[in-house]
């Protein structure tokens, strides 16, 4: 019988790291457990493109390899699983059991206290589904919409809804929009953008209470202002998907907890990438922290999937420079390294240079993919990985665990020979920053096999 690895999350990190398992030579069985109803899709146009009917759900769809022989099983959240016996549960009671797992479900829309989530006019963007009913709200009604935070998500989609002409407020709690992902110079310039272009914007209030109305939604604001809205989007953040591991004995306080190669500690054969996974990046001080980016769901489902297969004994450590991007009235804001982790800033060529214990640790620019290309290798000399660093320590919070509690994990096998790509991104970063949104249709492979809802399979 050949071996099963189950991967959890039929979103970008779990495709692609489908696609590694099979270009390593993986000839088992893999299955998708995908808790929505599509095939996999770019996330970053679902508040742009999706909200502004410039991309139909179609052209939303990624591609991937004709070569995945994949069972897919759509509208299938994992329900539990069980580490020890290996399996995991999906709805109608189905046991799966799996030789080795990928853990790629990652965030959910975070909720906000005191918000009216049952009213069919408030909403959050997480999923494409999110992305059309929003869209759907603002063609069908009038008046304001109301985003409510100013990160990345809601900025963008404050920029969709002027580009669709419609009055839009962001409402935000901290005094600037992106300040502290982008350094306050840039944060400016963004937050000076949408207020040109119209933007309400009412920056350094909460929000006291609703009031929910026939024509719409009253929002009143702790410095007195009130808004109307008939449409109102939550963009305050997200939660790692872990609900489905309550009860497995893993770590999940903050995502799901892995040593330095993607090892979910605790467990054996199981790793976890993307969003979801909270593993110590040796390159940036070897705190464990999640990363939500693109390019972290391609990179960390590549090296999840190389390291499940070799085993933790053989794995590498994923240590990556994370790069991340938005893009907001024509302008683009590009930047690498972690920024976050900033005491100090410098100017690095033009840059917004971030400093922290007399290193760069983050670069970011407005307009400058050039230069973001071209500094980004100084992070990595910067940071250099040290070679004789443990796979795993554990948090400082936490008791200190007993050798034997570090389970090793068995090999799960695989055709030989069987190479492992080393996990960090070389100093050369001519790759793209940011996924193909070019205006097309994508060209994928069609599912050997798609299953809905735990349902009998057809072609």
């Amino acid at each position: 019988m050949s071996e099963r690895i189950v991967v959890v999350g039929g979103g970008l990190g779990g495709v692609r790291s489908a696609e590694r398992l099979r270009e390593m030579g993986f000839d088992g069985q893999i299955t998708i457990l995908s808790a929505e109803r599509h095939l996999p899709y770019h996330r970053p146009c679902l508040s742009k493109q999706i909200i502004t009917g410039e991309w139909t759900p179609d052209d939303s769809l990624l591609s991937f390899s004709g070569d995945l022989d994949a069972e897919w099983r759509l509208n299938s959240p994992a329900l539990h699983l069980d580490p020890k016996t290996q399996s995991v549960w999906v709805p109608g009671g189905e046991e799966i059991k799996y030789d080795g797992m990928i853990i790629a479900t990652g965030v959910d829309a975070r909720a906000m206290g005191g918000a009216p989530r049952h009213d069919p006019r408030v909403h959050v963007l997480r999923t494409l589904d999110d992305a059309v009913a929003i869209r759907r709200n603002i063609r069908q009604s009038q008046g304001l919409v109301a985003v409510i935070g100013g990160g990345f998500i809601g900025c963008e989609l404050a920029c969709s809804v002027r580009h669709m002409g419609r009055d839009v407020a962001l409402i935000v709690r901290s005094p600037a929009l992106l300040g502290g992902v982008v350094g306050d110079d840039i944060g400016k310039k963004i937050t000076e953008a949408h207020v040109e272009h119209g933007v309400r914007l009412a920056t350094g209030v909460g929000i006291k209470h609703w009031v929910r109305q026939p024509g719409g939604i009253g929002i009143h604001l702790s410095d007195g202002q009130v808004f109307f809205a008939s449409c109102v989007v939550l963009a305050v953040g997200a939660s790692p998907a872990v609900d489905w591991l309550r009860g497995s004995g893993l770590d999940i306080s903050d995502g799901v907890l892995c040593d330095s190669t993607n090892h979910v500690v605790g467990a054996e054969n199981l790793v976890a990438c993307g969003d979801v996974a909270r593993w110590p990046n040796m390159r940036f001080n070897g705190v464990v922290r999640r990363v939500e980016h693109w390019l972290n769901a391609v990179e960390g489902g590549r090296a999840a999937a190389e390291n499940l297969l070799v085993g933790r004994n053989h794995a590498k450590t994923y240590t990556p420079v994370p790069r991340f991007w938005t893009e907001q009235y024509g302008m683009r804001v590009q930047g690498a390294g972690l920024p976050v982790l900033g005491t100090d800033t410098t100017d690095v060529n033009g840059l917004t240079g971030f400093i922290a214990n007399g290193k760069l640790v983050g670069i970011v620019g407005l307009e400058s993919p050039g230069k973001i290309i071209t500094e980004t290798p100084e992070l990595f000399r910067q940071n250099e990985v040290e070679t004789n660093t443990p796979v795993w320590t554990q948090p400082e919070e936490e008791p200190a665990a007993a050798a034997e509690e570090v389970l090793p994990t068995t090999m799960i096998p695989v055709p030989e020979p069987v190479a492992a790509r080393a996990s960090s991104v070389p100093p050369s970063v001519s790759s793209s920053m940011s996924p193909p949104l070019q205006r097309r249709r994508h060209s994928r492979s069609r599912p050997e096999m798609v299953r809905v809802g735990g349902g009998r399979a057809r072609p």
